[in-house]
């Protein structure tokens, strides 16, 4: 049997793609999924999600969370992995997030011409993070580009 990559090989692959789509469980049990920024950092993967929103709400009542990373166009490109777990909700000012933070800022502020980052960073003030210290639960590259 072929091993799958590391955490560290996946952050590689995966790091930098602009969005993840996230899965939860919303009360009645139904699937609930979203597209959310994230930064992947060494202590696990932070997804930001505003805490008056589904996201949050969801992994408040149950903290099990599948993301899904995905590239490609042609069968010989894709590549991508889901990975499970549960999170952590990190509340802005939370003191975990101060690197993650800094990371968030610094790969979407080119995202918005000029100072409008300012702008959109002040309107989320209910921003939160999830923090996913994730298992690999299904993986696929048909290119095999860990090498």
């Amino acid at each position: 049997m072929i091993a799958g990559p590391s955490l560290q090989e996946l952050r590689r692959m995966f790091g930098e793609l602009p969005v993840v789509r996230v899965a939860t469980v919303g009360p009645d049990g139904a699937p609930h999924a979203a597209a959310l920024w994230f930064v992947w950092q060494e202590d696990g993967i932070y997804l930001a999600a505003r805490q008056s929103g589904s996201t949050w709400s969801d992994a408040a009542n149950d903290p099990r969370i599948s993301a899904i990373f995905d590239v490609g166009r042609t069968w010989g490109e894709l590549a991508g992995v889901v990975l499970s777990g549960p999170v952590e909700l990190l509340p802005m000012g939370h003191p975990v997030l101060r690197d993650a933070m800094s990371a968030w800022h610094e790969k979407y502020r080119s995202l918005f011409p000029g100072a409008q980052f300012a702008g959109f960073a002040e309107e989320m003030d209910d921003l939160g993070f999830l923090r996913l210290r994730p298992e690999v639960s299904t993986w696929w590259d048909h290119a095999d580009r860990r090498g």
